[in-house]
């Protein structure tokens, strides 16, 4: 499992050209699973059902995760426009993502190179608009240690950026922490050393 964070959408983006009299939208959304990007997908042709083509794309999980793609050439020759629309979100290195490109025919051919271009440059424009942010990965863990131990892991919690989720009090402490994976070994064994080993950390199975 690839546990290092990878670029996702921070918002969605539009991309509008005509070519040839054809008018081509782009809309890009972050999609975190394949429901989503389904859901995304129907969502755009509902809203251009009157559109001659809805082609699109998705990468709905890490971009090399090549189990969460898919696409669709709505109708267009086949390999013309899902391939293309998939070939730029899988080479841009952002994760749960999907593109629709909507194309309202203008009446003239592009032939199958012009649709290639017209479907993959399209995405391609719309990526260069788009906010991407870090989706970091992370995981819990469960503390347990003394009260006066408390403010030591406070400070050592704001040094590896672990967050509280969860704390519960009787004779000692247990606190559910939710921390970076990467930041999982240094913050673990920070705690044992500066508690001289009395405060336990155990990792908590998703």
């Amino acid at each position: 499992m690839n546990l290092l964070p990878f670029l996702i959408p921070a918002k969605p983006a539009i991309f509008e050209e005509e070519i040839k009299k054809s008018i081509f939208i782009t809309h890009l959304a972050h999609t975190p699973s394949i429901e989503h990007a389904k859901a995304f997908i129907d969502s755009v042709k509902t809203e251009h059902a009157s559109a001659r083509h809805n082609c699109w794309g998705f990468v709905a999980g890490r971009p090399e995760d090549s189990m969460k793609y898919g696409f669709s050439d709505d109708g267009e020759p086949s390999g013309t426009a899902g391939k293309p629309i998939l070939a730029q979100l899988s080479g841009s290195g952002v994760g749960e993502i999907s593109a629709v490109v909507t194309r309202y025919s203008g009446g003239i051919k592009l032939g199958t190179g012009g649709l290639v271009k017209a479907y993959g440059g399209g995405v391609q424009q719309a990526l260069k608009l788009l906010q991407t942010i870090e989706k970091k990965i992370t995981t819990n863990l469960k503390l347990r240690l003394d009260y006066s131990f408390m403010p030591i892991v406070q400070s050592l919690m704001e040094a590896y950026q672990a967050v509280q989720v969860d704390a519960q009090y009787g004779e000692s402490i247990e606190v559910i922490v939710e921390i970076e994976v990467s930041q999982v070994e240094g913050f673990t064994q920070a705690v044992i050393n500066k508690s001289g080993a009395k405060a336990s950390v155990t990792p908590i199975e998703h």
